[in-house]
């Protein structure tokens, strides 16, 4: 029966298997280093994580990715706005979406914040000192962050500020791993300020990019800052539920890697890509199920960040909502052990990442 008033949003159709089963492909081609963490949560939790990782990615494609349309970032607002409407569009991440919002009470000003920082994106906005790239930072990945805090069943306002450190803190590696790659695609993410105090002319270096000590420390200056946010990070992965404490630990550390191998590699990001082999990222899963949490230190959220908090505090869980039932943590460590061996084994053998 449809509602009696016009104004009463049409529920669209539930997302079916196969929605879900596409969101897994996505983040199974498009990112390595996620897909690997991800299976550490909880199914079910896997399951949402994958449906919130294939709207962001389909966004971010269909503003950078290959035949990018001008009008990208309205057409993706109207999809988000006919998902939280209960109109999603035919599409397996919207129907997907859709319903993981509800579910969890994921309010739109996260999911928009996504967007504003690829609108940004899309104007190529450069960014004149570290305030303004946490500000994008915050949007492009603090905001998943939070989101996936929500979905994983925790809203405090603390464990939403630790989630968006690291998710900027992600963001941050991520610039300094893509400069060479970012300026040939004539884009700039480094503070332009630290740039000059360094000795060049972000406008030159945009140009004819090349490897430089002064380049070596602007890159060192930021990933000292991320590793600053992954540190903050850490005591909120303690109020997540045990279950899902090794897949986020287990992104942080894969991630702060790709910094590490930044370093081995003479904080390079022009002529060569950072990366982190799968049998290092075996090592990092394995040391994530068995590292400690660390304890609880109360810290103000990034003052870029804070929006992102407030909107959730504005969005309470509907009475009826309850907590999911996590799996038994013990064997939860029992999976994942088992999970590490085939991988090293898939590794050994240059097989595929299981499905």
């Amino acid at each position: 029966m449809l509602p009696s008033s016009p104004d009463a949003p049409l529920r669209g159709l539930p997302a079916r298997p196969a929605d879900h089963a596409a969101c897994r492909a996505a983040i199974r081609t498009g990112s390595r280093s996620f897909y690997a963490a991800s299976w550490l949560l909880p199914r079910a939790v896997r399951r949402d994580a994958y449906g919130l990782y294939a709207f962001c990615r389909l966004s971010d494609d269909a503003v950078d990715g290959a035949g990018a349309r001008a009008d990208a970032v309205p057409r993706l607002r109207a999809r988000l706005a006919a998902a939280y409407a209960g109109r999603p569009a035919d599409a397996p991440a919207d129907r997907v979406l859709a319903e993981i919002v509800t579910r969890h009470a994921i309010p739109q000003a996260l999911p928009a914040a996504l967007l504003e920082g690829l609108a940004w994106d899309a104007a190529g906005r450069r960014h004149p000192d570290l305030s303004s790239l946490v500000a994008y930072a915050a949007r492009v990945a603090g905001s998943v962050g939070a989101m996936m805090t929500l979905v994983m069943g925790e809203r405090s306002a603390e464990a939403l500020a630790r989630a968006c450190d690291l998710g900027i803190a992600m963001q941050l590696t991520n610039v300094a791993r893509d400069v060479g790659e970012d300026a040939r695609a004539g884009r700039l993410y480094l503070p332009e300020s630290w740039l000059r105090e360094a000795g060049l002319d972000p406008d030159a270096f945009l140009a004819r990019p090349e490897p430089s000590p002064a380049l070596a420390a602007v890159v060192a200056r930021l990933l000292d800052d991320a590793d600053l946010l992954y540190a903050r990070a850490e005591s909120g992965i303690a109020m997540l539920p045990p279950a899902c404490r090794p897949a986020v630990r287990a992104a942080g550390l894969i991630y702060a890697e790709i910094g590490r191998d930044l370093l081995r590699g003479g904080l390079d990001p022009v002529t060569r890509r950072a990366r982190v082999p799968g049998a290092r990222k075996v090592r990092l899963l394995a040391h994530a199920v068995v590292t400690p949490s660390a304890r609880r230190a109360d810290r103000p959220v990034l003052p870029e960040a804070a929006f992102l908090v407030a909107a959730v505090a504005a969005t309470p869980l509907a009475p009826a909502a309850t907590r999911p039932a996590w799996w038994n943590f013990g064997g939860q460590v029992v999976r994942v052990l088992d999970l590490i061996e085939t991988l090293r084994e898939r590794e050994r053998l240059g097989g595929p990442a299981p499905s």
